[in-house]
């Protein structure tokens, strides 16, 4: 079983299968956020209501500890301060159980919340969850939720390299572009 899992991370990671294999739809820009509760890897409750009136960074992500999902998360650790500094606040989400989202953290002193989707319930809301029968995960998907609760960004293709610098770039105008509009 764990060398059928590894083969299928790996496939993912090089981009061998099909994008829309097991994928429901996404909510689109400018749809309300689908709801969520999920525990961190510190046992505390997260909801979308908690985060009202915030920009919300979703990232999610197929394996905690694995190559691609450290490369990713550890970009969004290394520039936690600009994000900060626009005001917006970090979630990863993975189908880890909070144990692993726990080790995953601490290893790599992760700063934001890594929210365990054991139940699938935000993957399947949100559009990314990869089913091939025995294996589930997240797909690594990102979205940028406004404070109004709208997805106000949708990555449905990440580069875990670049894509915090991305996602830096893109909310920056988003928040310039919602200042000049109120």
């Amino acid at each position: 079983m764990k060398t059928a899992l590894q083969t299928l991370l790996c496939c993912m990671m090089l981009g061998l299968l099909a994008p829309g294999v097991g994928a429901t739809d996404a909510p689109a820009v400018g749809e309300p956020a689908p709801a969520f509760r999920l525990q961190d890897q510190n046992n505390r409750w997260h909801s979308l209501d908690d985060y009202s009136g915030q920009w919300v960074v979703m990232f999610f992500y197929p394996k905690a500890d694995t190559p691609g999902c450290t490369t990713e998360a550890c970009a969004f650790r290394d520039d936690i301060f600009k994000f900060k500094r626009l005001g917006a606040r970090i979630l990863g989400v993975s189908l880890d159980d909070v144990a692993s989202q726990k080790e995953f953290a601490d290893k790599y002193a992760l700063p934001f919340p890594l929210l365990s989707d054991a139940s699938q319930q935000a993957a399947k809301a949100y559009g990314v969850l990869l089913n091939l029968g025995l294996a589930k995960m997240a797909r690594r998907q990102t979205f940028v939720i406004g404070p109004d609760g709208q997805i106000a960004r949708h990555y449905p293709d990440v580069d875990p390299d670049t894509h915090s610098a991305e996602v830096l770039e893109d909310l920056a105008a988003l928040i310039e572009n919602s200042a000049t509009d109120s």
